[in-house]
């Protein structure tokens, strides 16, 4: 009866949906990479100067606190839901009370810059290497009717799982490259100066709002929603997509942060 029970624990385990953590441990590590190595002089050692309260501690690992500190109160500033029909971010209609991740990424930039007290500043930037993540994976501003595709159940890797869960770390882990390796062959693709001026011309204008209408883009393509068993087709497809959105993520979040710290 044990060995039964435990065979149906197992099975029941293989699946379960994917823990919902936008981009994953790994995706969120790459971004904050990525941001690392395009901070200013200035910024850096005003990062190392917050981080040092801290001992040990990097842009990277602290990519998922926001997820692992996360609470009732938190838990909408790591999204924003648009109706199926729009793309065009309303704060009165998608950001009540100013609980979304535009919002919410708004607000701590504002703390990062300010006088406050290097602790608060420092919960700031937590926030905002998870955040600005988020906001550039599509699933996290996309519809509001199936939760960010949470309740869009399928079938891939042969597990269950849903389509949020899926772009989260689904396909990543299809890439099977670690994070060190994966942020290497990342920022050397940025490399070309075709890709780093619109890089840079990103990271320079990025506010939130503008990072969540394109992932809703992304999210309203045709062949986004595949069919109930993701097939090899859809990986290739939406791969390069995936890493654009992590490349991006990252070189904006450098900006967002180098312009936080200017006067630091």
């Amino acid at each position: 009866m044990s060995l039964l029970l435990a065979g149906w624990l197992s099975l029941i385990l293989v699946l379960l949906p994917t823990a919902v953590q936008a981009w994953g441990t790994q995706g969120h590590q790459v971004v904050a990479n990525l941001a690392q190595a395009q901070l200013s002089v200035k910024a850096k050692l005003a990062v190392e100067r917050l981080l040092a309260l801290e001992p040990g501690q990097t842009l990277a690992s602290i990519s998922t606190w926001a997820d692992e500190h996360r609470s009732p109160a938190t838990a909408a500033w790591h999204y924003v839901n648009f109706p199926k029909n729009s793309c065009s971010y309303s704060a009165e209609r998608d950001c009540p009370d100013g609980q979304c991740v535009v919002a919410a990424i708004d607000r701590q930039r504002d703390i990062l810059a300010s006088t406050a007290t290097d602790e608060v500043r420092l919960r700031a930037l937590k926030y905002l290497v998870h955040l600005v993540a988020d906001v550039h994976q599509p699933l996290h501003a996309g519809y509001g009717e199936d939760r960010g595709g949470n309740s869009y159940q399928l079938q891939a890797f042969m597990r269950g799982t849903n389509l949020h869960a899926f772009w989260d770390s689904g396909l990543i882990r299809a890439l099977d490259q670690d994070t060190e390796v994966m942020t290497a062959r990342l920022a050397s693709s940025t490399a070309s100066p075709a890709r780093s001026q619109e890089l840079e011309r990103a990271g320079g204008t990025f506010n939130a709002t503008q990072a969540a209408e394109e992932s809703c883009r992304i999210v309203g393509q045709p062949g986004f929603y595949p069919g109930r068993l993701v097939d090899q087709a859809y990986i290739q497809r939406f791969t390069p997509i995936m890493e654009q959105r992590l490349q991006l993520a990252g070189a904006r979040l450098a900006g967002l942060i180098n312009l936080a710290l200017q006067s630091q």
